[in-house]
């Protein structure tokens, strides 16, 4: 695959992540746009195939920190936050258990 379409995927998916983390957030969606346009902005001209790769790297660690570790949450009141997870941030509660289950 062309490092050109990796690149642009790579900043499909950062939108498109920027979008579902920051949902109904409109200054946190306007501060994401921006930075990533600016930094893929900054690095238009950059010819080398090593760091470009690295770049595009750097890109796919970020839209996975964002996906999986970036909780929203809004005011409600004075000292009192409301959290609003997505739905693939909530996992399965299982509780613990010392002696491991047989395989049906």
């Amino acid at each position: 695959m062309g490092t050109r379409l990796k690149v642009l995927q790579t900043f499909k998916a950062l939108h498109r992540t920027r979008m579902t983390v920051f949902k109904d957030d409109d200054r946190a969606l306007t501060a994401a746009r921006l930075k990533i346009n600016e930094e893929f902005k900054k690095n238009k001209v950059e010819s080398s195939e090593e760091n470009i790769q690295q770049m595009i790297k750097m890109g796919r660690a970020v839209e996975t920190v964002l996906r999986e570790n970036v909780l929203q949450a809004e005011h409600v009141e004075e000292n009192k936050l409301r959290l609003r997870p997505r739905e693939n941030l909530l996992l399965e509660n299982v509780p613990y258990c010392d002696s491991p289950r047989k395989k049906a």
